[in-house]
């Protein structure tokens, strides 16, 4: 290595260092520290880590956070709202917010949100699933979820018809 390269290397380090120490140091644009956090339960509990990485290893919580943040408002809204509604459902029924709550306290509460379309989970029904179609959607959107996607050979080898 000569002395320009290696001129070369300590300059990308240099300009790589601030990049990298932003990156861990994310904060929400929209959410708030709490509301943060319990987006990241909610989405690992749509998308749980098994013997695969979970929402939360994908930073679904992140890439929500910029979507909903800069996306149309309406959406932005309605998704804070049903955060909220979450949290004091969590404290009606338990008394305790969401993030707080025994994992399965967390999943009977998503379930009655499931299967309640009616009645006092209405609300908590509809959020739940634009929950999990966000959650989705941003999870095989990412490098984790599209590696999950298409391991095991589910990738064609050609998508040109074979006549």
């Amino acid at each position: 290595m000569n002395r320009r390269e290696l001129l070369q290397i300590s300059a990308a380090a240099t300009t790589l260092s601030p990049a990298l120490a932003q990156m861990t140091q994310w904060t929400p644009k929209l959410f708030d520290a709490h509301q943060n956090e319990t987006v990241v339960v909610l989405t690992e509990l749509i998308i749980p880590a098994t013997d695969t990485p979970g929402a939360k290893a994908a930073n679904v919580n992140r890439y929500m956070d910029l979507i909903l943040n800069d996306g149309p408002a309406a959406e932005r809204e309605r998704f804070m709202e049903g955060l909220a509604f979450l949290d004091g459902y969590a404290l009606r029924q338990h008394n305790a917010p969401f993030v707080k709550l025994t994992p399965q306290q967390q999943t009977a509460i998503l379930q009655a949100f499931d299967t309640g379309s009616a009645g006092d989970t209405a609300p908590g029904h509809a959020f739940f699933r634009m929950a999990k179609q966000l959650a989705s959607r941003i999870y095989y959107a990412t490098e984790i979820g599209y590696r999950e996607m298409n391991k095991g050979g589910r990738v064609p080898a050609t998508y040109a018809c074979k006549s």
